[in-house]
């Protein structure tokens, strides 16, 4: 599935910043944003505490949960991301931002995830919204896939619940034995 930059891109970056597992400073965050292609992306100490503090509400995005209780936690993220949208021309042609041109990096960061969020539940799927399947993975992911049934974060989840799936059926079974003649 192919999204616009806002609601694909913006929805990866809101899944990478959900499974943060500690507090990051600027430094960790500023290569994370710029891999999206967040183009506001110095923050401050203090900036990066928000982005922090965000990133957990960002969380309860994901997984498997009932339509109502999403939508009520993104509409909730765009309430409070301050957000502004405008058509900005910068590029030669129309396109909307999600929030002004006067907006610090963290604050640009809370309204972009927040709409990338809202675009995936309005316009692709809310169960695209997704949690690893595998057993003590359970990281966040935003499934692109084209028929929008993916339950692992990565390929490499989806083999190692699948070796040990496979591990798990014959354990304890006699391995046959071979006999030289």
């Amino acid at each position: 599935m192919h999204f616009n930059h806002y609601g694909g891109e913006a929805a990866r970056l809101a899944a990478d910043l959900a499974n943060l597992t500690e507090p990051p400073g600027p430094s960790e965050l500023e290569p994370l944003l710029a891999a999206h292609g967040i183009t506001r992306r110095v923050l401050t100490v203090g900036q990066a505490k928000e982005v922090w503090e965000w990133s957990r509400r960002l969380a309860a995005c994901f997984g498997s949960q009932e339509l109502d209780r999403r939508c009520q936690a993104v509409n909730a993220l765009l309430a409070d991301s301050s957000s502004r949208p405008c058509i900005s021309l910068h590029d030669g042609s129309p396109h909307l931002h999600y929030s002004t041109a006067d907006a610090d990096a963290a604050a640009h960061m809370r309204a972009v995830t927040a709409a990338g969020l809202a675009y995936v539940v309005c316009f692709a799927d809310a169960g695209r919204l997704g949690r690893c399947a595998r057993q003590g993975c359970g990281l966040a992911f935003v499934d692109t896939s084209r028929n929008g049934r993916r339950t692992y974060c990565s390929v490499r989840c989806a083999n190692n619940d699948a070796v040990a799936r496979h591990r798990g059926r014959h354990r304890g079974e006699a391995r046959p034995t071979t006999q030289n003649t």
